[in-house]
């Protein structure tokens, strides 16, 4: 009971200040309640702080309802202020449930957390040792087995998990010493779940031979993200050279030895906040990306993202520009007059004033028409007289090949008056009518 309210103080010595706020993740069950309930008592000492409650109903369970209502009467009873948010969990993600379900409630914290606030969660020392037993027989690096980590930056503030070398044990002794009633989650029972069968049938058996080792594991997962943060550094030095503009400089990363190389890419990956292909995939991947010849373009591809390569450059993408837009339209009716949607990889138009250069539409030749490249386009150059191929057009400027069908072409009847926004009809005038300039954002990289 003593450890709990230690490590609190501790806490609060280490990463508080007068003033500040904690917000509390309160599920109800015994970790929430014990921390809630020992902050509660902690509050009005030397460290003067003020307190939250927020409840995510996930509305995954029967007595979902139910469960926010008991919340909501603890947190009245201590006089905390309480807030109970519902979120919609994507069922058929393909993540899995628990998954799925964390990454709403995640969501959900960093909406309602104050920039004045800490997130605290009770994540506690068994916690610890069943994410590193996963992530282990998972085949995790030392960023995945660095676990559960007691801060890190969350939202626009921090988050902070200071039970984690508290058992469960001392959490159930307070909660019995000062009569807490928590709610128990039946779903904690279901062994069908990985993390409940290492919990109910492989760690008591662990633990009978080793008794110190959820204290041992968290050591471990301790000097994992030590090692993690000097990987970290390695990489960041690495890409501070390699790495222009989002880009990775193929023959910079050439010069690494190959255990740098896939340091620099899960780094980028990381920095991106996408997850890693599997160590086969980056193994095989990388190295053709590396070993092609020139005029190949190759594709590192996997669920959580792809790494592409054109003119000795690597482009990591969030997804794949053919996937996202197999069922968008090939042609939209546009009159102008406000910017254009077009999709996650089309972007959005706009069209806007130009003080010099630029191009005029005449209502009276037809109604705009936004479409995409079909083959063969020409684009009549200033002097009306020459015209050029679209395809030779991206090829001088350097537009990847893979979003050259995605450029927007924005066209009048039969004449093409711009490409993106890297090329227009300049010199186009229609009487009575402002010159305008084509505005294409919220798109991949194109060049």
């Amino acid at each position: 009971m003593s450890s709990v309210l230690a490590t609190l103080r501790r806490m609060l010595a280490e990463h508080g200040a007068p003033g500040d706020g904690y917000c509390v993740a309160f599920s109800g069950g015994l970790d929430s309640m014990v921390l809630l309930h020992a902050l509660h008592s902690l509050r009005g000492g030397p460290h003067r702080f003020t307190l939250r409650a927020v409840h995510i109903h996930h509305g995954l369970h029967p007595d979902a309802d139910a469960w926010s209502a008991r919340c909501e009467a603890v947190a009245a009873q201590l006089d905390v202020a309480y807030v109970a948010h519902r979120v919609t969990v994507e069922r058929d993600s393909g993540e899995g449930l628990e998954a799925a379900a964390r990454r709403a409630r995640y969501a959900a914290f960093a909406e309602l957390l104050r920039a004045d606030e800490q997130l605290l969660t009770a994540h506690h020392e068994e916690d610890q040792l069943e994410t590193y037993l996963l992530r282990l027989l998972r085949g995790a690096g030392v960023h995945g087995l660095a676990s559960i980590v007691e801060r890190a930056p969350f939202a626009n503030g921090w988050l902070l998990r200071p039970l984690l070398i508290v058992g469960r044990v001392d959490l159930t002794a307070y909660a019995q010493a000062h009569g807490l009633n928590w709610i128990e989650d039946p779903s904690n029972t279901d062994t069908t779940l990985d993390r409940n069968y290492l919990r109910h049938n492989v760690i008591p058996l662990l633990r009978a031979r080793w008794p110190g080792m959820a204290a041992t594991i968290g050591r471990a997962a301790r000097l994992s993200a030590e090692a993690a943060e000097l990987i970290d550094g390695l990489a960041a030095g690495d890409c501070a050279r390699i790495v222009h503009a989002g880009l990775i400089d193929l023959r910079e990363l050439r010069t690494l030895a190959p255990p740098r190389q896939r340091n620099v890419i899960r780094h980028v990956l990381r920095q991106r906040g996408l997850h890693p292909p599997s160590e086969m995939q980056l193994l095989t991947g990388l190295d053709q990306l590396l070993s092609a010849g020139a005029d190949r373009h190759p594709v590192l591809h996997w669920p959580g993202g792809q790494v592409r390569r054109y003119r000795q450059r690597l482009y990591v993408l969030e997804e794949d520009p053919s996937v996202a837009t197999d069922d968008a339209p090939v042609e939209f009716a546009w009159d102008g007059s406000a910017p254009i949607d077009l999709g996650p990889v089309r972007g959005r138009v706009q069209l806007v004033s130009a003080e010099t250069g630029g191009f005029c539409i005449d209502p009276a030749n037809g109604p705009l028409t936004i479409r995409f490249r079909r083959g063969g386009e020409r684009l009549r150059e200033a002097d009306h007289r020459h015209h050029i191929l679209l395809k030779k057009l991206y090829q001088e400027r350097g537009v990847v090949p893979w979003m050259r069908s995605h450029v927007p072409l924005l066209a009048q009847g039969d004449t093409l008056l711009a490409v993106g926004d890297f090329w227009s009809r300049t010199g186009a005038t229609a009487d009575g009518h402002p010159a305008v300039r084509v505005v294409w954002d919220r798109h991949p990289i194109i060049q």
